[in-house]
This record gives structure tokens, sequence and C-alpha cells, in this order.
């Protein structure tokens, strides 16, 4: 298959899934929207439910490199985290299959794959068969999301209690700016909200 065939198969499936729920989503349109023929398109994916754990499987993805993109920058601890906060808030506003997966609450109009992994023995496309692997829960996202932001902002030479109590104020952080999506937050959005609520010491 060409290089950026499967990512333009996924665009399609999303622009698929932005007209009509999940169910009436036909495979025959997401190949005929990508301009690829159907058997490219089954041969990528397998299946409707193989596309649709790819799908889930690169939003994920992308998720999570805009999480480290924000923990990257160049500022003090408490607003790389800040950041972080307000990449999650708006990725889940903006997005319903992040937000999905980050509250666990799939809408009808969602695809809805079994988080477990299912046999992908008869793939040849690594991509699949890693999609095809186990998908992340809420928890899942928000263990990942902890822990790459204690890794940007732990400093060196802290002992593993403070290191501890940077994994539970990063983990509330998490769960924070997941709440301002149910709860859009007033004056200072999610920022401030995560600034208040650090611990002393990154505030």
């Amino acid at each position: 298959m060409m290089p950026g065939a499967r990512e333009s198969l996924l665009n399609a499936a999303c622009t698929e899934l932005a007209r009509r729920p999940w169910s009436a989503v036909r495979m025959v349109d997401v190949a005929a929207v990508a301009a690829v023929s159907r058997q490219t398109l089954y041969n990528e994916f397998g299946s409707k439910e193989g596309l649709a754990r790819a799908l889930v499987r690169r939003e994920a993805d992308g998720y999570l490199a805009g999480v480290e993109r924000a923990l990257a920058t160049p500022r003090e601890a408490r607003e790389r985290l800040a950041a972080a906060a307000e990449w999650t808030a708006a990725t889940a506003r903006g997005n319903a299959l992040v937000r999905a997966m980050l509250t666990g609450c799939w809408s009808e109009r969602l695809p809805a794959p079994s988080l477990a992994p299912v046999p992908s023995i008869t793939s040849a496309v690594p991509a699949q068969r890693r999609a095809d692997g186990p998908l992340p829960s809420p928890a899942d996202l928000v263990a990942l999301v902890r822990d790459r932001a204690v890794a940007a902002v732990a400093a060196p030479g802290m002992s593993k209690a403070e290191v501890a109590e940077l994994a539970r104020a990063c983990e509330l952080i998490v769960r924070l700016s997941v709440s301002c999506v149910a709860a859009p937050p007033g004056e200072g959005g999610v920022a401030e909200l995560v600034r208040q609520a650090l611990p002393r010491q990154l505030r």
C-alpha cells in the first residue's frame, strides 16, 4: 500500500463519521472518499471493526503526542502542566473519540470497539496489529498522561516520597482537566484551576 494511504483511509472514515453514525458508515463509502478500492481498504484493516480500532488507536496516539508537546515547552513546571491540562480539555471538547476514550462515555454515533485485544495473526500490516492490541481505557490514559507529566517535570535528586507526591498531583491535574469537559470552568479556564490545585512547591 502507498505510504499515506492508511492515513487517507482513516481521514475518510472520520469524514464519514462526521456525516452519519458509525453504524451507518459503509466501507465502500470510506474507500470512495479516500479514492482507493474497497479491496485495498479490507487489505489494510481487515474489517469495519479493524477500521474502528485503527481510528481509536490513531486518535489516542494523537492526543498523547499533544500532551508530550505541551509538556516539552521550555517553561516552568507549573506552566507545562497547565498547558497539558488545557490540551486535554480542548482536545476532548473538539474530538468526540478522544472525549469518549477519556470519559468512557461512548455515544451511539461512535464506533465502540472492545478495549481487549483481538486476534490479528492474519494481518500483514504492523500498524493494524498494533491497533488490534489492547486499546486504552480512561484509567489507562490517566496513568499514561500522569507518568509523562512526572517524567517531564520531576527535578533531579527528588526523593521517592517527593516523586510519589508529584505523581498524585499530576494525576489530580489530569482528572481535573477531564472534569472540565463536562463542566467548563469560568474565568481563567482550566489552566487557572490547575495552578490553584498544584502543591505549593510547584506554584
